[in-house]
């Protein structure tokens, strides 16, 4: 029924007054239109009542307004809440919300359906790239999550690989930017990367947010099997885009350590991360590794996060342990994926 006509929520703001140019409207009626969609969540444009009559029936001949719900959700007895939704042409995708205090969420959202990157650790990479998400598809992940309460924060590290995808993500983080639309500053959403350096690069360029770097090892050798796309794009290549980007956009960049038992969570590494972070302005997220039914790694022990984390703080970099949410559901991207779909096809 909408295969001819724009989905509203796929325009930044600029796109939306071209459009509505075209249709020959003054510019503040796209501060109208953002407010309708984004702040009161409205999708029928009957309903937008300070538009002409005319106007709306304009509207309605050469757009629409999609709207998300999940398939399934699944609540962690720690408030954390994991969102399964399922795309028009039958592929699916997920969203977390994680509860940060009483008044503050988090929420992590996907941008491709599946992943190319490979990543030993990550269950998304064991599905393989379908396709990349639509701007739309990208923002109405957080529509949906605000029918459920406010979210501070917006975390690019669902399911896909962002960078991969970079020009439809570009697109929807200044949708999240439009001040009269969901209104989000820069420094409140936050992309996270395996590493592509030349995007890493790109992206300073084009767009200012947040830049958080998966790098879960210290030497090429152990990084190339952990992450397949260290073979493209090494450990001094990925810093230094790092040290870059840190340059250009002012920002800390924040690297993302999973430790995981006798692999990577060694004192000599917490001594080669220290070297590899020199003359970066960053800080570091340590997240320890979670076991799981058919998990080929182990998780590490309470000594080892405590002395690795140590080393880091006694050398004047901030290292923060980054508490584990939603253990007693299918928090870990791609767990729910992965059971649905697994159900569908018994």
């Amino acid at each position: 029924m909408n295969k001819d006509k724009i989905d509203l929520k796929s325009l930044t703001q600029e796109q939306l007054e071209g459009f509505l140019s075209e249709l020959g409207k003054e510019k503040y009626r796209v501060k109208q239109i953002l407010r309708w969609i984004y702040q009161r969540h409205v999708t029928d444009f009957e309903q937008m009542t300070d538009l002409a009559k005319l106007f709306r029936a304009q509207l309605a001949d050469r757009a629409f307004v999609s709207s998300w719900k999940p398939e399934v959700v699944e609540t962690s007895s720690d408030g954390t809440r994991k969102y399964l939704f399922r795309l028009d042409d039958g592929e699916s995708v997920e969203a977390v919300r994680i509860p940060m205090d009483e008044d503050r969420a988090t929420l992590c959202i996907s941008t491709q359906v599946g992943c190319a990157m490979g990543c030993q650790f990550c269950m998304t990479g064991t599905f393989g790239l379908t396709r990349n998400l639509r701007p739309e598809e990208i923002v109405n992940q957080v529509c949906a999550a605000l029918q459920d309460g406010p979210v501070g924060n917006i975390v690019l590290m669902g399911m896909g690989e962002p960078l991969h995808n970079l020009d439809n993500v570009i697109t929807a983080l200044n949708i999240f930017y439009a001040d009269d639309g969901l209104g989000y500053g820069t420094r409140r959403v936050t992309l996270s990367t395996c590493g592509l350096v030349p995007e890493i690069e790109e992206l300073g360029e084009r767009v200012k947010v947040k830049l958080a770097v998966s790098l879960n090892a210290t030497t090429d050798e152990v990084r190339q099997k952990l992450m397949p796309i260290n073979q493209r794009y090494p450990l001094v290549e990925l810093m230094n885009a790092c040290r870059l980007f840190a340059q250009v956009t002012r920002q800390r960049v924040t690297f993302e350590y999973i430790l995981i038992g006798e692999i990577n969570d060694s004192l000599l590494d917490a001594k080669r991360l220290v070297k590899l972070l020199h003359g970066v302005r960053c800080k570091v997220n340590l997240i320890a590794y979670n076991e799981h039914d058919g998990a080929q790694f182990r998780a590490p022990s309470e000594e080892a996060i405590k002395a690795f984390q140590s080393y880091l703080l006694q050398r004047d970099i901030v290292a923060t342990l980054r508490a584990s949410k939603g253990q007693d559901i299918s928090a870990a991207c791609g767990q729910l994926k992965s059971q649905v779909e697994g159900k569908q096809e018994t």
